[in-house]
């Protein structure tokens, strides 16, 4: 299995070897990291200077971050193109915690740079769309992208049901075993369009524990019972779901 979609560089992760390992023994063979912010950046190079062959990253910015300079910071670190990445994100709208019709915009106005960014450089999306899953559907509709993967998506299945169409990917999180949005998302949504994600150190299947990769069984096992297909199943297309989207080769 890979893990689409994890913070290693988040300071719970003292143990980086032990996750690894523990991760490995549940069958997930690689984990794309993710950063939200300019300050995990040399932490993360160096991750994924220590296993090459276990962690890829894809560079992001947290989309309540509204600070002009920063983004400025993160679009110049990306466009450079000095170390190797499969993907920007994750990125783009936040209305839980934005509610300023200004700030919004100015949000917006980075998501939609972003995109045109991902689309130059052919390197694919990762979305952040918390209570903004209509909307951030939208916009990517409305700059083109093609090569997008909807994390934790907890909008409704209908809309996702219509981004499936446009040829989008959802990556189904840990909590998937108690929550209900998410267990309807994957009634809807077919298998091939989908891919595995914990969202590490959050989202765990128990409420309140430190999420890790060895726990995206949870995913495969939740998705399976859903679908009524073997577990197995679940981890092969998911796993070339993932290995296709990032371009990953073997892995």
């Amino acid at each position: 299995m890979i893990d689409v979609h994890a913070h290693l560089t988040d300071s719970s992760f003292t143990d980086v070897d032990q996750v690894l390992d523990r991760a490995k023994s549940q069958g997930v063979e690689r984990v794309i990291m993710s950063t939200t912010g300019l300050g995990e950046f040399a932490r993360a190079l160096e991750l994924i200077g220590l296993y090459p062959d276990r962690i890829s990253l894809t560079v992001g910015l947290d989309p309540t971050i509204l600070s002009t300079y920063e983004y400025r910071m993160f679009y110049g670190l990306v466009n450079q193109r000095s170390f190797t990445m499969v993907g920007i994100g994750e990125v783009g709208l936040d209305h839980y915690y934005i509610k300023d019709h200004a700030e919004r915009e100015l949000q917006e106005s980075f998501f939609r740079t972003t995109i045109c960014l991902a689309r130059s450089m052919g390197l694919p999306l990762v979305i952040h769309s918390r209570s903004a899953g209509r909307h951030a559907l939208e916009v990517l509709y409305s700059e083109g992208a093609d090569r997008v993967l909807m994390h934790a998506f907890d909008g409704k299945a209908g809309d996702a049901l219509k981004a499936v169409k446009e040829g989008y990917f959802f990556s189904i999180p840990t909590s998937v075993v108690y929550s209900e949005q998410k267990q309807k998302l994957v009634r809807h949504l077919p298998l091939e369009a989908l891919m595995l994600e914990t969202d590490s150190p959050v989202l765990a299947p128990v409420r309140g524990d430190r999420n890790e990769p060895a726990n995206l069984i949870y995913s495969a096992r939740k998705i399976a019972e859903i679908k009524r297909v073997p577990v197995e199943t679940v981890m092969e297309v998911t796993t070339r779901n993932a290995i296709q989207f990032f371009k990953l080769g073997k892995y």
